[in-house]
């Protein structure tokens, strides 16, 4: 019974396993799962959970400080009294209590910027998270378009095998009614070869692209992933030419999660700086506290040990005061822990205009790039149309013994790279756009 259930065990297993890599995997799925199971954004997000945590921290930091003590002494030979402060040449044993407080009344608002300071550090480290979602989302997109990429090259490169495969056969039947030498056979099995080879380079390709994308979603268990497959169609107009890159860039700084995380970091280094300089003020501190013992050498006009209650109570001392402390010198170090600081927070403007300046490259590249896309995309369409003529018409010709094998392989090779370069404009022109679309800030991604 126990292998029967076994045996069922593995089967479902294999089953499960077989319909996840049958089934059809859209875009927005193979993103879904790459941010759900992707262990570099698990450890982004640890760091933003412990910079929420310091956060939190810096808040309670506010908080009066209270600690509690209490200890046994037994002491032997020759000891001090505690109570007394007399020696005594005997065995007792003591032991007492206290409870402390404090707060802090002003530390030159060290603690109020530190708090505004790690909040900063806290919201950066969130948005740094969020950045590395899109980033993951643009690679596992790109990943996407390659399969499709390599998906379309194997499908033309399986056409053009079906058709030297065709002109094989034809000269095949051609030699035995005497119309051909066997020459024709050499070169049409030549070229039909050719044919097989790239259909199984083409293949190669596929399966790097397919396991490009499985690693990037994480996708245990699976060796095959079947996408959806088409594409939307690219309207050869010029939509974005009349959009400025200046325009796009002024939408992008206000919500690009890496820009808006250098900004905080920013604000931080700001906040820090102002918290390094509270140093040089003075400090007022406020403390109380609560103290009592019990001591055996404590003892009556009898010489009876006082009880534990009567000394908890008689031996209680309350106090309660204000203490100042005043940096005076020490060797300028708080002075140059304030000139490092603010090195710090030049550097993290510096980093932000990096940050935008790169941001605003790109996106003018970007512009650029997708107006010189859809007029080669234009160009492409007509390219395939004119090289599918003009293979249609060679095809007719070798046919009818009009032109040799290697003119028909020349005229076939045209059009299969026309279609292999007007494939690649349009999956290229497809992720610029979605780049672009993203920096105008349009939900490109369902990524909170």
């Amino acid at each position: 019974m126990n292998r029967n259930i076994k045996i069922t065990t593995i089967l479902l297993l294999a089953f499960s396993i077989t319909l996840m890599a049958q089934e059809k995997w859209t875009l927005e799925d193979c993103i879904d799962h790459a941010l759900e199971n992707n262990l570099q954004l698990k450890d982004f997000n640890y760091n933003t959970q412990s910079n929420r945590e310091t956060y939190r921290q810096s808040i309670r930091d506010i908080l009066p400080r209270a600690n509690a003590s209490s200890n046994y002494i037994i002491s032997y030979g020759r000891s001090e009294d505690p109570n007394t402060g007399t020696f005594v040449t005997q065995d007792f044993f003591s032991n007492s209590y206290s409870l402390d407080g404090s707060i802090d009344l002003f530390q030159g608002f060290q603690k109020l910027n530190t708090i505004k300071a790690s909040k900063f550090l806290y919201k950066a480290t969130s948005e740094e998270a969020t950045h590395q979602k899109y980033l993951l989302a643009f690679r596992v997109m790109q990943a996407f378009y390659d399969i499709q990429f390599f998906q379309g090259l194997v499908a033309i490169s399986n056409e053009q095998q079906q058709i030297s495969q065709t002109n094989y056969d034809l000269v095949q039947k051609q030699i035995a009614l005497g119309l051909m030498a066997g020459a024709d056979l050499y070169e049409a099995e030549s070229l039909l070869l050719t044919d097989k080879l790239n259909v199984t380079q083409s293949e190669n390709q596929l399966a790097a692209a397919k396991l490009n994308l499985i690693q990037e979603m994480n996708l245990e268990g699976v060796t095959d992933i079947d996408i959806q497959v088409g594409l939307p169609e690219l309207k050869s107009d010029n939509e974005l030419t009349a959009i400025a890159s200046d325009s796009i860039f002024t939408q992008a700084k206000n919500f690009v999660p890496l820009i808006k995380a250098q900004e905080l970091r920013t604000k931080a280094a700001k906040k820090q700086l102002a918290a390094t300089r509270g140093n040089l003020y003075p400090s007022l501190q406020l403390f109380a506290g609560y103290r009592t013992g019990y001591f055996e050498t404590t003892r009556d006009s009898l010489g009876v040990t006082i009880p534990f209650r009567d000394q908890f109570r008689d031996n209680a001392a309350e106090f309660i005061g204000v203490g100042l402390n005043i940096p005076l010198t020490e060797g300028w170090s708080r002075r140059s822990r304030v000139k490092q600081q603010k090195i710090e927070y030049l550097r993290a403007q510096n980093n932000l205009d990096i940050q935008e300046q790169t941001l605003q490259q790109t996106i003018q590249q970007l512009v650029q790039e997708y107006n010189s896309l859809i007029v080669e995309l234009a160009q492409s369409d007509k390219q395939v149309e004119a090289q599918n003529l003009a293979f249609t018409i060679a095809q007719k010709r070798y046919e009818k013994g009009l032109i040799n094998a290697l003119e028909l392989f020349t005229a076939k090779n045209l059009f299969a790279n026309a279609q292999n370069e007007n494939l690649q404009v349009r999956l290229r022109s497809e992720i610029n756009k979605s780049t672009l679309d993203f920096y105008r800030g349009l939900p490109v991604f369902d990524i909170n």
